[in-house]
């Protein structure tokens, strides 16, 4: 038994014009990374540095999000106006990680100084890139030369996407940041077998 014409040309019609709305309304490209971004969306005090960004989902929401390496010379300025938090998960696990102190310490290298992790979680169809995301995160004083994304094993059954950070120092120390369900957490890994 076959359709009438009628509905097989109601049918073709519908698929045609759901691909023309389609065509007409593409989604919105993701904006430029640069430091105009980077100061729209962390303030005046942070400016881009050379390491690509990256993306993936950090939280565990299914929504992208983006982890950018910049320069912060005073992240606390601008935290309650540009609705970020501002984390030193490297020092609370070594015993103290008030931002507020922290900041107020500086790195014997001056090429170092100000050195920051930017990661901005996503939210709705626009994710990292939406005009209200869900949550943005300044990360303080994580002595990093390269990072990476990778997934990880937390707490032995769950698996959650990480920062994987090849720190500083003679000693090559491997590192990992990730986040917790309530703030990013550090976890030294160990350092290189060369």
């Amino acid at each position: 038994m076959s359709l009438p014409r009628f509905a097989r040309f109601a049918v073709v019609v519908i698929v045609l014009a759901s691909f023309t709305c389609a065509l007409q309304n593409p989604p919105a490209p993701a904006p430029v990374i640069d430091n105009d971004f980077i100061q729209k969306q962390f303030g005046s005090t942070c400016t881009l540095l050379d390491s690509p960004p990256l993306k993936a989902d950090l939280d565990g929401d299914g929504i992208e999000d983006i982890v950018i390496a910049a320069r912060c010379k005073n992240p606390l300025l601008d935290e309650a106006e540009n609705n970020f938090k501002v984390e030193d998960p490297f020092a609370s696990f070594f015993g103290y990680g008030n931002p507020k102190i922290a900041t107020q310490f500086s790195t014997d290298v001056p090429e170092r100084r100000g050195i920051s992790l930017l990661i901005i979680h996503g939210s709705g169809d626009d994710a990292w890139h939406s005009a209200t995301p869900k949550s943005k995160f300044v990360i303080i004083d994580l002595p990093f030369k390269q990072y990476s994304l990778k997934k990880m094993k937390f707490k032995k059954k769950k698996t959650v996407m990480a920062i994987y950070v090849e720190e500083t120092g003679a000693d090559q120390m491997t590192s990992a940041l990730f986040w917790d369900g309530k703030k990013y957490r550090y976890v030294p890994l160990g350092a290189s077998m060369e």
